[in-house]
């Protein structure tokens, strides 16, 4: 609502914010309609002063619980208690995210949709990683593409890692190389949330976000304590796998400074599936640091910086003791990535508006390995990325309907990548710049429709052209309970290389290696989606669903052909334009919560992905028009059961339909290139945790344990010995895992 024709009289307003169990600190409290607000301290208490008379509507928000709008008759002069209790959002539809308008506002208000993946999903579904914890959520698939290495790539709506942006903290600086193993590199407790918009985001990020974008925002400091946790698993009997996590946070008194720092360090032993001396899970190490902290000068200013720093050891192939060039065939990576942004927010005096500048970089500096018995396939890679620009928001007092806002801003993005491997020829040596330009009105014309239009303006070095790329969504609530919501967005990809170009893989005795068209064309494309959420909050259950559908159609996609072996008999496959596709489908998702004592969530994808033309992936095979390494069926379920406060009982599982999976012959048995559709597979993982405190230390000990993948459905026809096809795998990415651990502290 607009505030006008107050009393020029001030006053103030005060009170607690509780749940029925006991005060909630931290939560954002604001008068609707202005940025006059605060937070409630270590008591849940608030005070609010130089509040304007008149009647007011007030906003309770905090991560974890229901948003709550209350009004209240304010009299000049004179304070006015509001004690708030909050219940728990246990299904996250009212989180606070920034990805669908790159503003703040609450899932349930937006006429975009956001899916969110809360730090608690992480928990329930043991999720080490980013890339165990993304295959919780409707339309996304996270896969393991080398046998030797394990680089993934995350599939949303079908479509390839390099269709999707990957944002940390709001910022695309998670680049191309990093998107080879950056999924498996972020910690589980870096991880505030990962904010997911499926469809076209070239509208707000550029290039590169056909498919969607993923948003991963990292732990902030909400109140004052500390956690640490040891998680020992046991791979198929064989291998070990360790992590250790450590969280701790500091904020002070009156709430304008605070810090949180995470570390974490992960350690996996070489896991060998099939007993012929060559891993089908690398070892690695991982070392992991950051922090994030905040300061607020005044009441009207928020300055924020993160701080995050990788260091990896990533070893596969045989006899992992000796130098990389004496193995029968071997990969070799080692890591190091440092990373950070910065942010200062200014509420605007007398108008309803706010200013934010922002600047994120990301350093990666590796050293490789990639080849056979004294071979010399040692390289190096350096890479940064870095984006600056100001976002504009601005919301008028006067403007026909119920409200309207406005988002203007300008960014600009730099990457470059120097990736070689001399012996082979190899190399990537490419510098990108992109410039955009973004508006965006958001305008709720009644309370039941509102309409979401933008457009930005994109400039890349590697196009003739500007592009601009335009973004239409709109959301009708024909009932509290009831939203429809349709969007269509326009993309692009620039011809460059992405993550999965710079992937050197063994096949058939030697190497395969992609090389860039350097006729190659941009990519664009048209994305269209619709759907409808219910959602019945009742005093002891809430349950809901949606029914979601998509259609991508992609002009000049980008293909990969296999072209003539180079002087050595290594592979080449050509990066090239190969006509149009389309990838299309629904998605069905069921969500319930029951007392507190029960909680499921599930979704299933069914769709299609298919080329106009053929795509010849090998000069033996007969060319297709499906999407390769792309089942038309998967999904997954979390169930968690909690039948007392100090128990919780998961369940949770991936299903992954059969695909069409290309395999390289050499390997033993096998004589020629073929296609290989794969089984159906379904990873079911339970967990048990008992959770105490230690009244005297005011602290909480959790113990837990559980197997992942219960039933062992994994791949069982690797390739086997030096010549195999590391490309060739498919399905989970472990096998049966047996894991136990405890945490201490606050949590």
């Amino acid at each position: 609502m607009n505030i006008q024709g107050f009393a020029q009289e001030k006053a103030s307003i005060f009170g607690s914010v509780n749940t029925d169990k006991a005060a909630v600190p931290g939560v954002t409290v604001q008068i609707v309609g202005t940025q006059q607000g605060t937070v409630t301290d270590e008591q849940g208490k608030y005070r609010l002063n130089k509040v304007p008379s008149g009647k007011l509507s007030l906003r309770f928000q905090s991560v974890g619980f229901r948003t709550l709008e209350k009004t209240v008759e304010i009299t000049a002069e004179t304070a006015t208690e509001l004690n708030i209790t909050l219940s728990e959002d246990l299904l996250s539809l009212n989180e606070v995210v920034v990805s669908g308008t790159r503003t703040a506002r609450s899932r349930s208000d937006l006429p975009v949709a956001v899916d969110l993946i809360s730090s608690k999903t992480f928990e329930i579904t043991q999720s080490l990683c980013l890339a165990e914890g993304l295959n919780f959520q409707p339309g996304l698939r996270t896969e393991t593409d080398c046998q030797t290495c394990n680089y993934t790539q995350v599939r949303m709506n079908g479509m390839g890692g390099a269709y999707t942006q990957i944002l940390i903290n709001s910022r695309p600086i998670f680049s191309a190389l990093t998107g080879l193993y950056g999924l498996e590199q972020i910690p589980a407790n870096m991880i505030k949330q990962v904010e997911i918009v499926r469809g076209g985001g070239s509208a707000l990020y550029g290039s590169s976000a056909i498919a969607g974008t993923i948003n991963v925002i990292t732990q902030d400091p909400q109140e004052n304590g500390f956690g640490i946790s040891l998680n020992q698993a046991r791979i198929d009997g064989q291998s070990n796998d360790q992590v250790i996590n450590v969280n701790g946070s500091i904020i002070n008194e009156d709430k304008t400074a605070g810090v949180t720092l995470f570390a974490s360090r992960r350690r996996r032993q070489a896991y060998d599936a099939n007993g012929d001396g060559f891993s089908e899970i690398p070892f690695i190490t991982n070392q992991s640091f950051g922090l994030q902290t905040f300061i607020k000068p005044n009441e009207k200013s928020h300055l924020g910086l993160a701080l995050n720093s990788i260091q990896e050891g990533r070893e596969g192939g045989d006899q992992l003791d000796l130098p990389p060039h004496k193995r029968l065939q071997s990969e070799s990576r080692n890591t190091n990535i440092i990373s950070g942004n910065i942010d200062f927010t200014r509420a605007l005096d007398n108008i309803n508006s706010s200013l934010s500048i922002y600047s994120g970089v990301q350093r990666t500096d590796r050293t490789h390995y990639t080849g056979f018995l004294d071979s010399d396939g040692y390289g190096t890679t350096d890479n940064t990325t870095f984006q600056s620009g100001f976002q504009y928001n601005f919301k008028p007092a006067r403007f026909p309907g119920v409200s309207q806002e406005f988002t203007v801003g300008a960014e600009f993005q730099y990457d470059d990548v120097l990736d070689e491997i001399a012996a082979y020829n190899y190399l990537i040596d490419q510098t990108t710049r992109q410039w955009g330009i973004f508006l965006q009105s958001e305008w709720q014309l009644i309370p039941a429709f509102t309409v979401l239009a933008g457009a930005r303006l994109n400039r890349h070095n590697l196009m003739e052209n500007w592009v601009l790329t335009p973004r239409l969504s709109l959301m009708y609530e024909p009932l509290p309970d009831l939203k429809f919501r349709t969007s269509y967005a326009n993309g692009f990809r620039a011809p460059q290389a992405f993550d999965a170009d710079m992937h050197i893989a063994f096949a058939g005795g030697g190497i395969a290696l992609i090389n860039i068209d350097p006729d190659l064309q941009p990519e664009y494309s048209d994305s269209f989606s619709a759907s409808a959420d219910f959602d019945n909050p009742q005093e002891h259950y809430i349950y809901g669903f949606t029914l979601s559908a998509f259609h991508t159609r992609l002009y000049d996609t980008f293909i990969l052909e296999e072209t003539n072996s180079d002087a050595e008999g290594n592979t080449i496959l050509q990066k090239l334009n190969g006509g149009n596709s389309t990838v299309q489908g629904i998605t069905l998702e069921g969500r319930m919560s029951l007392d507190e004592k029960i909680e499921l969530d599930m979704g299933m994808t069914f769709q299609q992905s298919l080329y106009d033309e053929a795509v010849a992936w090998s000069t033996e095979v007969e060319s297709s028009r499906t999407y390769l390494r792309t089942p038309n069926q998967y999904g997954y379920y979390t169930l968690a059961i909690m039948p007392a406060k100090a128990v919780t009982f998961s369940l949770s599982g991936v299903y992954t339909g059969p695909m069409l999976v290309p395999h390289f012959g050499g390997a033993p048995g096998v004589d020629g290139d073929r296609l290989h559709t794969s089984q159906k597979f379904l990873e079911t993982n339970l967990k048990l945790a008992y959770q105490f405190t230690l009244k005297d230390l005011q602290q909480d000990i959790q113990l837990f344990g559980g197997v992942q993948n219960l039933f062992n459905e994994y791949q069982s026809d690797f390739d086997i010995g030096p010549d195999r096809d590391s490309n060739y795998v498919y399905g989970p990415a472990r096998p049966r895992t047996i894991y136990a651990g405890i945490k201490f502290g606050r949590f």
